[in-house]
């Protein structure tokens, strides 16, 4: 449910329908906007007998109820875009964001190299795996604390900020204390422990879509994160699995517009995932950012053919410089920048 105020709504009529809300129980999250506020009625809004209570009150509008299972994720209850701050630029707004690295961190060497290639060509983050959710257990599963140590390294030596994944709750404050964005990825999109705890860390966190999940169940597991206060979630579309072949996963390009119309929260695609193969990842990258995406994560690899993961689908540091030229002409078309 949501508390619509009037336009001039006094903050002290607002404080007295906040008051009046967390009396009954639940919480309340205000939005306030250019010309009104909201106040959304967090809980189960079916518990109050009377929503038209709330319209009694002094500088009260109208009361609706919310139409999605979502609410903090909503934009009904939020209806201006959030923007989720990263290194010195805001995910979200109108520059597009361009997060790149390998799939996993495998030495210093490798890291350092492709860290600096990827800021020459215009990165504005560094993605890189430290602990790795593998298909088989017998796949390389990541370095652990040391590659987050070269992870930090490499933030050092370049200024660009850290994206990389954490896999279950009790390794959040170990991430946390290394990287700038926590990536949920797609196996763990529905690890609701993993949820809860990301989300009471209150740090940045990039939330992949599942590969067999529809864009409400992103949402909802978005909005556990939100639950805890945690405004800084950046969402990914990375492809879905379907019956197709040809391509790794089948990149749904609708899911960026239709998330725009129903969430304020920033989304980004991962053309390298959802399409699996490095030569088809520049035309999906400009789909992505024609669809309206506020940016792109890309695996970038100084030696694909030795990587130890994904190497099929990174692409090399010169053709990743190419893709951010044709990235910003796109962006131009749409009356963005990079």
């Amino acid at each position: 449910m949501i508390i619509i105020m009037q336009v001039g709504a006094t903050a002290a009529q607002i404080s007295a329908v906040i008051a009046r809300v967390k009396e009954l129980g639940f919480q309340a999250h205000l939005s306030e906007g250019e010309e009104r506020s909201i106040i959304g009625v967090i809980g189960e809004d079916r518990k109050v007998e009377d929503p038209d209570q709330f319209t009694l009150m002094e500088g009260v509008e109208r009361v609706m109820r919310v139409s999605h299972p979502y609410k903090l994720a909503s934009r009904e209850f939020h209806p201006q875009d959030t923007l989720v701050a990263l290194n010195g630029t805001k995910v979200g707004g109108k520059k597009i964001v361009l997060i790149a690295g390998p799939c996993s961190v495998e030495s210093r060497q490798q890291i350092l190299e492709i860290a600096h290639a990827v800021k020459e060509a215009g990165a504005t983050a560094l993605r890189g795996g430290a602990f790795k959710p593998r298909t088989s257990p017998y796949s390389f599963q990541g370095l652990g604390e040391k590659g987050l140590e070269l992870l930090a390294e490499a933030r050092a030596a370049t200024g660009l900020p850290v994206v990389t994944e954490v896999m279950e709750p009790g390794l959040v404050p170990l991430v946390a204390k290394y990287a700038d964005v926590l990536q949920i990825g797609a196996r763990n999109m529905q690890n609701y422990a993993l949820l809860h705890a990301a989300g009471a860390s209150q740090h940045t966190v990039l939330l992949k879509r599942g590969m067999m999940s529809t864009m409400e169940e992103l949402l909802m597991s978005a909005e556990y994160i939100l639950s805890h206060g945690n405004n800084r979630v950046i969402l990914c579309e990375r492809g879905i699995r379907t019956f197709e072949t040809y391509t790794r996963n089948t990149f749904d390009i609708n899911a960026i517009p239709v998330l725009k119309a129903r969430t304020h929260l920033p989304i980004i695609a991962d053309p390298s995932h959802a399409t699996g193969k490095w030569e088809y990842v520049h035309a999906a990258s400009r789909a992505a950012i024609a669809a309206g995406a506020d940016g792109l994560i890309v695996e970038v690899h100084n030696c694909p053919e030795q990587a130890l993961s994904d190497g099929a689908q990174s692409l090399r540091p010169e053709k990743f410089a190419q893709l951010v030229q044709q990235v910003r002409r796109i962006a131009e078309a749409v009356d963005r920048t990079v």
